[in-house]
């Protein structure tokens, strides 16, 4: 049963990956633009590479033979990924979903025009100009992202034709990869936003866990919280748009389906075909397997018999306020002896302004109060300081 996988990022969410994986038998090589990324420190090797570089890629490849190449962010040359599935490699969940999914054109196309499912209007830019005409053509106030980034870097919002020539540097700052374009979507007037974490099986049906609610600040996720209070019938039609989207792209793991909840309905928003950054609320074992262990436990076809929801949870992250080449933690004493708590530390040998460097989740049983646990997670949180 032991596999050999090759991770193509290495943040906080493959460091959790690789710790799962490696507590049912698997061997991972950690592979980064940068030494000592977080899963680098719990992996049982890696590799420092621009992932961009389609020839350092490969050469990757071709000298660990993996049984699973599994991509954790955006910036990879994915287009080579149909060459190793053709060599016989597995991409997870496969290279169709990992190449449409880096780009934020290919999945909403997919979802909008291919499949009918209901997003918000939207169009492409390639320039300050072209973004004037779409920004007109859209109507203000719409958002602008770059088609490639995470974690929120380059998005904003263009409320007048002032902002247009600033959205339009900030995206091309926080584009990831070598595309300069951006997409620009009407504002969707929603009253919150979830991520449905969805898992595919190769052997067995489509499961969803509980919706996860999140609240976002710079196009970043700050808060998120397990189970989120929604209505069946909207529940309902966020499962089966996640199920058409994940079906029609194949393969089997877990994904981060992100929606907009607005008085006329559901909107699909966003697809990532991974952990993703608002499940780590799962890490205070709300569910019987955290989004980690349905997600290696998926790519390695180990029956998932059910995902149940064992307690209600939230998480809250730990922030940077400044640059750093060392970071170092103050107030750690103020989570440890909190109850109903615990936390990451994520082990980033850098810090930047609003970079996460650590989490809190907080707990409390399934007819807790999922607000108050939040509110928890967030005071426990603040309590931390990086230095």
């Amino acid at each position: 049963m032991q596999k050999k996988i090759l991770l193509l990022g290495s943040g906080e969410l493959g460091k959790e990956f690789v710790i799962a994986a490696q507590r049912i038998g698997q061997t991972v090589i950690a592979v980064d633009s940068y030494p000592n990324a977080p899963a680098m420190q719990v992996a049982d090797g890696y590799e420092v590479i621009n992932m961009l570089d389609g020839d350092a890629l490969d050469t990757v490849v071709a000298k660990h033979k993996p049984d699973f190449i599994v991509p954790e962010v955006e910036a990879i040359r994915t287009e080579r990924f149909y060459d190793y599935e053709k060599q016989g490699y597995t991409v997870v969940p496969s290279a169709r979903a990992a190449n449409y999914t880096m780009n934020r054109k290919s999945i909403r196309d997919l979802a909008a025009k291919e499949l009918g499912i209901k997003t918000a209007p939207y169009d492409y830019a390639d320039s300050a100009k072209s973004l004037h005409e779409a920004a007109t053509s859209i109507g203000l106030p719409c958002v602008v992202k770059p088609l490639m980034s995470s974690s929120g870097k380059g998005q904003s919002v263009i409320k007048t034709e002032a902002d247009i020539q600033k959205a339009w540097d900030y995206a091309q700052e926080g584009s990831r990869g070598d595309v300069a374009e951006v997409i620009v979507e009407g504002f969707i007037d929603f009253n919150y936003e979830i991520t449905l974490l969805t898992v595919t099986q190769n052997n067995g049906p489509t499961l969803f866990c509980m919706p996860i609610g999140h609240r976002q600040e710079r196009g970043d996720y700050q808060e998120s919280w397990q189970p989120a209070i929604m209505l069946d019938e909207h529940l309902n039609t966020a499962q089966i748009m996640a199920e058409q989207v994940t079906s029609a792209l194949s393969g089997a793991g877990i994904w981060g389906v992100e929606f907009f909840i607005a008085d006329d309905g559901v909107y699909f928003s966003e697809l990532s075909p991974r952990p993703h950054d608002t499940g780590m609320v799962t890490l205070g074992n709300t569910q019987n397997f955290n989004e980690f262990e349905l997600h290696i436990r998926a790519v390695l076809s180990l029956p998932i018999p059910e995902i149940t929801q064992d307690r209600i949870g939230a998480s809250a992250v730990i922030l940077a306020s400044d640059h750093s080449e060392n970071p170092s933690f103050e107030g750690i004493d103020n989570v440890a002896s909190a109850p109903q708590s615990d936390f990451r530390i994520f082990g980033k040998p850098t810090s930047r302004p609003y970079r996460r460097m650590g989490v809190v989740v907080t707990y409390d049983v399934l007819d807790g109060d999922v607000e108050k646990v939040t509110q928890r997670a967030k005071e426990i949180a603040g309590k931390v300081k990086v230095l």
